[in-house]
């Protein structure tokens, strides 16, 4: 779906809490959440920011990583994304969308919980595209439970397996291409700052993308190599839709100052932030939240 066939869900107004009362299964499809998540930033204009520039971006087909594989290509960069095969359709749609903005996007399915994969996915975009200069960690998986007694082993293993061990072995294979300059943004969240008492297994692994990022900073900074990350509170993508009764999902963001959750859009502009030499040179080992509205001191 091009630019052009868009609609008014992606210009205008944000929508407002609240939301269509509505559930989908695991991993959630992002072509059927009404109001369809704003990715374009139709308000954004390029500045050759990544020109010349080749990125992945895990869990590109929608959300967040989907505005930012958006944006990035307005920026001048290629992109490929990775996302699990249930999600074909919506990757296709992201395709489209890079390639609206005159830029290359190769589509990788698998799973990022496979150290195998991850090391396959990234030999395949530097031999689509002939060099990577970013990397972003995005995929996630969440599922609120009550109760600690009602976090089974297999969902704990599987939300760490996504959440964190998918971002280090993305970034074990991607950085003995990555050049100097180049850039990793990892996805985090308030949650990993915070926590949450309904997502403790996801609180933990968002807490520990925030020490890896900053670790993983220090590793790299003689090699020119920044590594960063951004941690929004709520915002409008299937994760959520997926993990909440309906009821919750209509009031998803309703308690914060700005009363609704973030569009995608809004967010992606932090990855174009980091991810480009001309914004952030001088910014290594950062967690940026993006709150609507709350304040946290660091």
């Amino acid at each position: 779906m091009g630019k052009a066939a868009q609609g008014k869900e992606q210009t205008g107004d944000k929508p407002q809490n609240p939301m269509p009362e509505q559930h989908q299964p695991h991993p959630g499809i992002e072509k059927k959440i009404t109001p369809r998540p704003q990715y374009l930033a139709p308000d954004y204009k390029g500045a050759d920011k990544l020109a010349g520039k080749a990125a992945i971006v895990t869990g590109g087909d929608s959300g967040i990583g989907r505005s930012v594989a958006v944006l990035f290509a307005r920026e001048g960069a290629d992109v490929a994304i990775v996302y699990l095969p249930e999600e074909q359709g919506d990757a296709e749609e992201t395709k489209q969308a890079v390639e609206s903005e005159n830029r290359r996007c190769l589509l990788i399915a698998g799973d990022v919980t496979d150290a195998g994969f991850c090391q396959k996915a990234v030999e395949q975009a530097v031999e689509e595209f002939g060099h990577l200069d970013i990397l972003v960690n995005n995929a996630a998986f969440q599922q609120h439970q009550k109760s600690i007694e009602d976090l089974t082993d297999e969902q704990f293993e599987k939300t760490f397996r996504t959440n964190i061990f998918g971002y280090f072995y993305m970034a074990k294979a991607a950085i003995k291409h990555l050049p100097k300059g180049g850039a990793i943004v990892n996805t985090g969240s308030i949650t990993g700052l915070e926590g949450t008492g309904q997502l403790l297994d996801y609180s933990a692994t968002k807490g520990a993308i925030h020490a890896f990022t900053k670790s993983l900073a220090q590793q790299l900074v003689e090699k020119g190599i920044r590594v960063n990350c951004v941690a929004p509170g709520p915002v409008w993508t299937p994760l959520n839709v997926v993990d909440k009764e309906p009821k919750e999902v209509a009031q998803h963001g309703a308690d914060t100052p700005m009363k609704r959750p973030a569009q995608p859009e809004e967010i992606a502009p932090a990855f174009v932030f980091f991810a480009s030499n001309i914004d952030s040179s001088y910014i290594t080992g950062e967690v940026m939240t993006i709150l609507g509205g709350e304040t946290r001191a660091a």
